[in-house]
């Protein structure tokens, strides 16, 4: 006789962790999307001073090996390529009277440009 046991399964938790106004920063841009887009893509390309920038952009198809968070305004896409440099982030949504835009705590970087629009691990 044969017996199987099985190893329940434990569901990781997501690479970056979303502030609510991130949440709802992503709820709005999902409420104005463009016809066909299916979620938000946060990825990491090389650019700038110190290597690597954050870029939020509209996807219209899912990528086999990217990261998928759901949150209640829409999907939320970490591209493949970058979960390595992002995991453990906190990524936040701030405004103020002269800027608006997504904040991120990457514990992973470990320098940044002094204008911040990169940062290198």
């Amino acid at each position: 006789m044969t017996t199987t046991t099985s190893t329940p399964t434990r569901e990781r938790p997501a690479a970056v962790v979303l502030t609510p106004a991130a949440e709802a920063r992503i709820a709005k841009l999902m409420s104005q999307a463009p016809e066909g887009a299916i979620g938000v893509k946060l990825s990491t390309p090389r650019r700038g001073c110190s290597g690597l920038a954050y870029s939020v952009d509209y996807v219209t198809e899912e990528e086999k090996f990217d990261e998928k968070i759901e949150t209640p305004g829409g999907i939320f896409y970490i591209d493949s390529a970058s979960v390595l440099y992002l995991i453990g982030s906190t990524m936040d949504w701030q405004e103020d009277d002269f800027t608006a835009g997504f904040v991120f705590d990457n514990p992973n970087a470990k320098g940044a440009c002094g204008c911040g629009e990169s940062f290198t691990v």
